[in-house]
């Protein structure tokens, strides 16, 4: 999306300036996100930080203009939403907001779109983030490195320039990886037919001489092997790009439809690989059944239940009746129900309990919300401090601000 036009001044009327493009916003993201992947230590902090903020005043100025990768009912001014639509993730690289069920295609999209501005770490990006064996990865990366190690460490000698592509070890450990030719690609090697060494004299003899297929160096790249022991670091210390859950802040008006709660499929619904986690799980538990029971097992196993939900939507309410809502992964601790609260606040070092259904505190933050019954949805409540409040009180020579934030009452909704 463009920004829109400024309008012409009186006489003469400049030419108007665009805001960047789609592309160029992927660019920059991506660029942001090349710094993550780049070991540290090799970019000054202070130059890093000047990169990264530049680069999010962009993406901040593009998405204000297009309003791109909101939710429908959050571009409709005051909509109401009595629950939430979906579940939503944020693109690390682009910064856009998409469903659940689009969040990989998304993903892949952005990371082609990466190969135009690096593609030695777009090629990582791929390798760490679409093979889900993360032991096959790190068998795989670290024999990739071997393999750029030695040349880096012998560039005099030919054979380590050479990689036969046939070879059982990188068939097995190597090729079955997705991203890794992209790779060997980008960091400088060439596919190359070429007659397989040590045949003998009846095979070279013979009409039709022996050939495999090879990656080999280029030559120029010998003058460059900074550059690929730099590839090699990347790719040994690179982490799967991962899509953050968006909370979906929202603050609605006190109402008495604060405990009801709309949830749609995707709070219920398991990929193939949640399915796959639950089994393991179920596996556990059956191992552990053959043990003997402890109260504490057995109760860890009644929770087992719960554990059928990734997702939960918690409503907390303010002693003054406002609800702030958040979506959350079932598995998070309460700690992080913690700091959501304080981030909402106008001073975040203010005092509180957060009250679970029944009234139960919350005391033990290191918990999971499903170990805490607070799957697939639930309604707490917040308790200030009393001492600490009533001296706020005490010293406060106007009528006392409400605890939250203003830039949230500004946009508070009716639930």
């Amino acid at each position: 999306a463009r920004a829109p036009r400024e309008k012409p001044k009186a006489e003469v009327a400049p030419k108007p300036r665009q805001a960047p493009t789609s592309e160029a916003q992927m660019a920059a993201a991506a660029a942001l996100a090349r710094l993550e992947l780049k070991p540290k230590g090799k970019t000054p902090v202070c130059s890093q930080e000047s990169i990264k903020n530049q680069v999010r005043k962009e993406l901040m100025a593009e998405a204000a203009a297009s309003e791109k990768g909101l939710p429908e009912e959050e571009k409709e001014e005051g909509a109401a939403a009595p629950s939430v639509s979906g579940v939503y993730f944020i693109c690390p690289l682009t910064g856009d907001v998409v469903r659940k069920d689009k969040k990989e295609k998304h993903l892949r999209e952005a990371i082609q779109a990466y190969f135009s501005v690096d593609p030695v770490a777009a090629s990582i990006m791929e390798i760490h983030t679409f093979n889900k064996d993360r032991d096959k990865v790190r068998v795989g990366v670290e024999t990739m490195a071997k393999y750029l190690d030695n040349i880096y460490l012998h560039p005099e000698e030919e054979k380590y320039r050479k990689i036969k592509l046939q070879n059982k070890v990188f068939q097995e450990r190597i090729s079955c990886l997705e991203g890794t030719h992209r790779f060997f690609q980008a960091v400088g090697f060439e596919t190359k037919t070429l007659p397989v060494p040590g045949q003998g004299k009846e095979a070279q003899a013979s009409s039709e001489e022996q050939e495999e297929q090879y990656y080999v160096l280029r030559e120029d790249m010998l003058a460059r092997l900074e550059e690929l022991r730099d590839a090699k670091e990347q790719l040994l210390s690179s982490e799967p790009l991962r899509a953050r859950l968006d909370r979906q802040l929202r603050l609605f008006q006190p109402s008495a439809q604060a405990a009801h709660f709309e949830l749609p499929d995707d709070f219920y619904k398991l990929s193939a690989d949640e399915i796959k986690r639950e089994q393991r799980l179920r596996t556990e538990a059956v191992e552990k059944a053959s043990m003997l029971r402890t109260r504490a097992m057995r109760e860890k196993e009644e929770q087992r239940e719960m554990r059928k939900y990734n997702y939960t939507l918690l409503r907390v309410r303010f002693p003054d009746g406002y609800i702030l809502q958040g979506t959350f992964y079932a598995r998070e601790s309460v700690s992080v129900l913690y700091s959501f609260v304080r981030e909402a606040l106008r001073d975040d070092w203010l005092p509180f309990e957060l009250l679970g259904p029944g009234g139960l505190k919350l005391t033990d933050e290191n918990l999971a919300f499903n170990e805490c019954g607070l799957v697939p949805s639930a309604l707490l409540s917040l308790s200030w401090d009393a001492a600490v409040m009533a001296d706020i009180e005490a010293a406060a020579e106007e009528q006392p601000q409400s605890p939250l934030r203003p830039e949230l009452l500004a946009r508070v909704q009716t639930l």
